[in-house]
C-alpha cells in the first residue's frame, strides 16, 4: 500500500489562489494590450515549490495540486478574446460582475469535465509528447529531496541563460525579439523569420521531429506559398511597405487559411480518437470500474461527475436565461436560443476540447493557437444562428439593428467556449504531469475546479479596472479620454468582425474554404504516408499556417536540435538524455518566470516598456 503523502493541503489551496490573482490579472492586461499570453504552468511549479520549500515539509504532489490550480485559474483569462466584445459593440457598458463570473466559471468547468474522459485518451493510452507537462514534470523531480543534483543544475543553467535573453529582447529591449528577411520576385513578397526565443526551442526539443517538421510545412504553405500567389492578385497600396503588405495578408488572409485547416484537421482528429474517447467516457463514468484502479488513475466518482454535468446544464440554461430576457420575447424563440446555447456548450464544446487537448499534447499550451479555436467557433455559432432564422426560430428583437442582439449572445455563448478550450488545453498538460509524479487525479481535477472559482472571481473587477482606465479601442467609458492610449483588445475586435460579416452576410469565405481544401489534402496524405510507416500530423500543419511564421520557424529549428542529439547519443550509446531534456526545461523555465515579471509590473504600471533602455533605438523598434 502506498503510504500516505501531502498532497491536497490548506496550505497549497492558499498559495494556489494568491499565485492565481498575479497570473490572472497579469494576463488580462497583455491579452488585451497584444492580444498574447503567458504560459503559467511552469512559472507556477517554479514559485510553488519555491515557498513550500521555504514553509518546509513540502512534497512532490503538494507542488503538482499547487501549480495545477494557479495555471488553471491563470488559463481562463483566455475569456479576455471575447468578452469585452459585448462592451465594444455597446451591448454592456461595463462587465456586470455575476454574468461575467458565471459565464467564466461555468465554461471553465466544462473545460474540466470534458478532460476527466479526454484524460483517459490523450495522455493514459496517448504518446503524444506534452511538452510543458513533462518540464512541470522534470522540475517537479529534480527540485526534491532525492532528486538528480546534476540534472538540477542543468535546469537552472537552462533558466539562467533563458532569463537573461529574455531581459536584454523583452526587458531592456537592447536586443530585437526574432530576426526577419523581407525580399521580392516580381510582384510576389517572401518573408524568413525567426524568434530570439530559448522556451520554443525547448519546447521544439521535447516536441520533436515530426510536430516541428509539419509546422514548418505549414510556414512554408502560408509564407513561401500562399502570400506570394495572394500578392500577385491583390492590389499592393502605394506607399505601402513591401514587410507591411505581406503582413497585412497574413493577418486579414492567411490566419483564416490556417483556421480552415484547423477546424478539419481538428474535425478529423477527434473522429480518429472516437473509440478511446468512448472507451474514456465508459471508464470515466463506470463506478465498477473506478473501484478497481490505483488511487494514481482514479477520476472523480461517476456520481460526482454526474451532479457536475447537471450543475452545469442548469447553470448556463438559467445564465442565457438572464442574459436573453431583456432583449427577447418570452416564448418559444426564447427556448430555442437557450438550446442553441446549451447545445454549442456542450456539443460544440466537447469537440473543441477535444482539439486543443490533442494541441497542447503536440506543441504545448502556451503555443497552441486557441485564438484559431475561436474563430472556428464563432463560425459554427453565427451559421448555427443564419440556419434557425431562416427557419424563423429567432426572435426578431435580436435580428433588428443589424442582428446586434444576436452577436451579443454569440460573444456571451463563444466566452464560454473559450473558457472551456482553454482549460482543456491547460488541464491535460497539468494531468500529464500528474501522471508522470505519480498525482491523483481526482485531487487534480478538485483543485481545477477550485482554480475556475477564483480565476473567474478576479477576471470581472481586472477588466473593469482596465475599461475604465484604459478604454478599448473604439469603445472609451468616459468622453476626453486619450484615445491613443486605449488597450487595443484585438482577438475581440476580430470575433466582432467575424460575427458581422457572417451574419450581415459580408465575410469573405474563400480563404477559409481554401484551408479546409489544404486541411483535407493533408489528411489524404497522412492516411497515405502512415503505409510507410512515416506520418504528417495535419492538426500541426494548420497550426503553422496560423500561428506567427516566427513561433513555428524556431520549433522546428528545436525539434531538429533534438534530433541531432538523439543520433548523436545513439551513436555514441549513451541511454540517458536527461541532460538535453532538463535544458530544454530550463529554458521555458527562465523565459516564462522573466515573461510574468514583465506582465506584473506591465499590468502594475500600465506601461509594457518599463523596463526598456533607450540604448539602441533601432533594437526598439
Amino acid at each position: 500500500m502506498k503510504p500516505a503523502t501531502r498532497e491536497l493541503t490548506i496550505r497549497g489551496l492558499v498559495l494556489g489562489a494568491l499565485i492565481t490573482i498575479i497570473f490572472t490579472a497579469s494576463n488580462v492586461y497583455l491579452g488585451l494590450k497584444i492580444g498574447l499570453t503567458f504560459a503559467s504552468s511552469i512559472p507556477a511549479t517554479v514559485i510553488s515549490m519555491a515557498v513550500l520549500r521555504a514553509l518546509g515539509g513540502s512534497t512532490i504532489l503538494e507542488n503538482n495540486l499547487v501549480q495545477t490550480q494557479a495555471s488553471a485559474a491563470g488559463t481562463l483569462s483566455c475569456v479576455f478574446a471575447t468578452i469585452p466584445g459585448l462592451v465594444m459593440i455597446g451591448f454592456w457598458g461595463g462587465f456586470p460582475f455575476w454574468e461575467s463570473f458565471f459565464i467564466t466559471l461555468l465554461g471553465g468547468a466544462t473545460g474540466v469535465l470534458f478532460t476527466i474522459p479526454l484524460r483517459r485518451a490523450l495522455v493514459t493510452h496517448s504518446a503524444l509528447p506534452y511538452p510543458e507537462g513533462v518540464a512541470c514534470a522534470e522540475i517537479l523531480r529534480v527540485a526534491s529531496p532525492e532528486g538528480n543534483q546534476q540534472s538540477l543544475r542543468a535546469l537552472i543553467h537552462g533558466s539562467l541563460i533563458a532569463a537573461g535573453l529574455t531581459f536584454l529582447t523583452s526587458g531592456f529591449r537592447i536586443m530585437k525579439d526574432g530576426w526577419s528577411t523581407t525580399f521580392s520576385v516580381g510582384p510576389s513578397i517572401f518573408r524568413l523569420q525567426g524568434a530570439y526565443s530559448l522556451a520554443l526551442i525547448g519546447t521544439g526539443y521535447l516536441v520533436g521531429l515530426g510536430g516541428g517538421i509539419a509546422m514548418l510545412l505549414g510556414v512554408v504553405l502560408g509564407w513561401g506559398v500562399a502570400i506570394p500567389w495572394l500578392c500577385t492578385i491583390v492590389p499592393h497600396p502605394s506607399g505601402v511597405a513591401a514587410a507591411s503588405f505581406a503582413t497585412g495578408l497574413w493577418v486579414h488572409k492567411i490566419r483564416f487559411m490556417g483556421a480552415g485547416t484547423i477546424a478539419v484537421a481538428a474535425c478529423w482528429t477527434v473522429a480518429s480518437l472516437l473509440s478511446p474517447v468512448i472507451r474514456g467516457l465508459r471508464e470515466a463514468f463506470s463506478q465498477t470500474h473506478r473501484a478497481s484502479l490505483d488511487d494514481t488513475d482514479r477520476d472523480l466518482p461517476p456520481v460526482v461527475m454526474n451532479f457536475l454535468l447537471v450543475a452545469l446544464i442548469l447553470g448556463l440554461g438559467a445564465l442565457f436565461t438572464v442574459f436573453l430576457w431583456p432583449v427577447s420575447t418570452h416564448d418559444f424563440l426564447l427556448v430555442v436560443m437557450i438550446a442553441l446555447g446549451l447545445a454549442a456548450c456542450l456539443l460544440i464544446g466537447f469537440l473543441v476540447a477535444s482539439a486543443c487537448g490533442y494541441m497542447a499534447g503536440i506543441i504545448g499550451s502556451s503555443s497552441s493557437p486557441i485564438s484559431g479555436i475561436s474563430i472556428i467557433s464563432v463560425v459554427a455559432l453565427c451559421a448555427a444562428m443564419l440556419g434557425l432564422e431562416a427557419l424563423h426560430l429567432v426572435p426578431d428583437a435580436l435580428s433588428a439593428h443589424e442582428q446586434h442582439g444576436a452577436i451579443a449572445f454569440i460573444l456571451f455563448v463563444l466566452t464560454a467556449l473559450t473558457g472551456s478550450a482553454a482549460i482543456s488545453n491547460d488541464n491535460l498538460q497539468d494531468l500529464k504531469t500528474g501522471q508522470l509524479v505519480g498525482a491523483t487525479p481526482w485531487k487534480q481535477e478538485i483543485v481545477l475546479l477550485i482554480g475556475c472559482v477564483i480565476g473567474a472571481f478576479v477576471i470581472p473587477p481586472v477588466l473593469n479596472v482596465l475599461y475604465q482606465a484604459y478604454g478599448f479601442a473604439g469603445a472609451l467609458p468616459r468622453p476626453n479620454m486619450d484615445p491613443s492610449r486605449a488597450l487595443a483588445a484585438p482577438q475581440p475586435a476580430l470575433m466582432v468582425d467575424i460575427a458581422h460579416g457572417i451574419l450581415l452576410h459580408n465575410l469573405d469565405w474563400t480563404m477559409i474554404l481554401i484551408g479546409v481544401g489544404i486541411g483535407c489534402a493533408l489528411i489524404l496524405i497522412d492516411r497515405l504516408l502512415k503505409i510507410r510507416g512515416l506520418a504528417l500530423p495535419p492538426l500541426a500543419v494548420g497550426m503553422g499556417i496560423y500561428l506567427p511564421a516566427d513561433v513555428s520557424v524556431t520549433i522546428a529549428f528545436g525539434a531538429v536540435i533534438a534530433w541531432f542529439f538523439d543520433r548523436n547519443r545513439r551513436e555514441s550509446k549513451q541511454s540517458d538524455d536527461s541532460t538535453g531534456t532538463m535544458i530544454a526545461s530550463g529554458f521555458i523555465v527562465g523565459e516564462s518566470l522573466i515573461g510574468v515579471v514583465i506582465a506584473v509590473l506591465s499590468g502594475v504600471t500600465g506601461h509594457s516598456n518599463l523596463l526598456a533602455l533607450p540604448l539602441n533605438a533601432g533594437a526598439q523598434a
